[in-house]
């Protein structure tokens, strides 16, 4: 038996191509419900850095300058509860992201989704769950398989 770690994703093609799919789907229905690929790109940075995917960084920051996001909003955005760079929607997105991916048991999950439908309709606050979770397996799959690091 090796003790290489196993590519995921080559591994089991088609579950990775029904991940795939399920991403391309949530896109596609965050776009509908009024989010722009700027502020989906910078959802899934925010989740890839606090699960610390170089991978998924590598990718989605690309993305995201190609989404129209400056580089140096790209730079504050660790810190975005302390600048007032963000809109109140991009925040609330932002929150709820967070509160999908560090499950502090602590946090009051109603009061989260209570603060993003102040800014965001009920499909958005869904688009941004769905890719907030979708980001988190991609995460996963990432440092599971120990994918490199993407050089644009």
């Amino acid at each position: 038996m090796s003790a290489e770690r196993p590519y995921i994703d080559k591994e089991h093609p088609e579950v990775y191509r029904a991940m795939v799919k399920a991403a391309a789907a949530s896109r596609t229905a965050a776009n509908e419900a009024g989010l722009g690929d700027d502020l989906i790109e910078m959802i899934n940075i925010r989740v890839s850095q606090i699960n610390g995917c170089p991978t998924c960084l590598s990718i989605h920051a690309a993305k995201a300058r190609k989404a129209g996001v400056e580089q140096s909003t790209l730079d504050v955005l660790p810190a975005w509860r302390e600048t007032t760079l963000f809109t109140d929607a991009q925040r609330a997105a932002f929150e709820l992201a967070e509160s999908l991916t560090v499950l502090d048991p602590t946090v009051d999950r109603q009061a989260v989704n209570a603060r993003a439908a102040a800014h965001l309709s009920t499909a958005q606050i869904s688009a941004v769950e769905w890719t907030a979770t979708l980001i988190n397996a991609f995460n996963r799959i990432s440092i599971a398989s120990g994918h490199p690091v993407v050089r644009r």
